[in-house]
């Protein structure tokens, strides 16, 4: 990967379908979700080629993961060794995350390790909400322990961001898992796990802002909302005392990078702070430094 040649880098973007059709979540969830974001006729579900040569076609590359949320949901996920295969075949433009249930105990570590060890993910992405748990419940620090020590990310879901709105009950998700400020015991406890908040955190933006401000290896990724829906105090963080750590993420498919960096280049963002948050931060996050990732 030439990161010279990027304009972008997208850290959320999700894999929602596998090369034999089967589905990332629940029919209903992505329903549901499609319906939030009023996303008419739009490709719901592109497969990872597709989402390569979208990504190619605009200059940009995009970290891709599924949801491994079947002990809560009962619905057996996308494989992350799949997505992590296909994203190998299309490593000009992207970059493999994996996720785990955190459910699993011992065999969540030992999935992780091996998708780090022979799959080359770089990080894991976490749902609270959608696989119901608490992020700083002690049964899932085995499970951060392993990451720390293999050095990758931890992207953890937060806030409201449209799954399960407007079903029955929320289809079951419960937003009190999505809380960031659960995550700052995770920053706490293990010091050296790089970390990403997705979203802004609505309606706990400024524990959002609190927690990151505060532990130095918390980042804040801006997806799953427009840019004119973010608030003043997120803007001014970003402009300011965070615009080393704050990260571009559209939440693709549901919303597009099209959209988002639409929106985004309405938004009163500093000159020197825009290419920051477009690609420089996920470089370095990311580690892609010189010529090739």
């Amino acid at each position: 990967m030439n990161v010279d040649d990027l304009v972008a880098i997208d850290m959320h973007a999700h894999a929602e379908i596998s090369a034999a059709g089967h589905r990332s979540l629940p029919a209903e969830l992505l329903a549901a979700s499609a319906s939030y974001f009023k996303l008419g006729d739009a490709d719901r579900t592109p497969t990872v080629p597709a989402i390569a040569a979208y990504y190619r076609e605009r200059r940009m590359a995009a970290v891709v993961f599924t949801v491994d949320a079947e002990t809560a949901t009962g619905h057996t996920p996308i494989s992350s060794e799949e997505v992590a295969e296909a994203c190998a075949a299309e490593a000009d433009v992207l970059i493999p995350f994996g996720s785990v249930d955190p459910w699993r105990g011992r065999a969540a570590v030992r999935r992780a390790r091996a998708l780090v060890e022979r799959y080359g993910v770089r990080g894991f992405k976490f749902h609270p909400g959608l696989q119901a748990f608490h992020p700083n419940d002690p049964m899932v620090y085995p499970l951060y322990e392993a990451l720390q020590e293999l050095d990758v990310i931890a992207l953890f879901h937060t806030g409201q961001t449209g799954i399960g709105a407007g079903l029955p009950g929320g289809g079951g998700v419960r937003l009190k898992y999505s809380n960031p400020l659960a995550i700052d015991d995770v920053a706490a406890d293990f010091p050296g796990l790089r970390i990403v908040m997705a979203h802004p955190s609505f309606p706990w933006q400024d524990e959002a802002l609190a927690v990151a401000t505060h532990k130095p290896l918390v980042h804040i990724d801006l997806s799953g909302w427009s840019p004119k829906y973010f608030s003043p105090q997120l803007v001014r963080y970003a402009n300011t005392l965070l615009k080393d750590r704050v990260l571009f993420g559209s939440d693709f498919p549901v919303l597009t990078p099209d959209r988002w960096l639409a929106d985004f280049e309405k938004l009163d963002m500093k000159p020197d702070v825009r290419p920051l948050i477009l690609k420089d931060n996920a470089v370095r996050l990311l580690r892609l430094g010189g010529d090739h990732a």
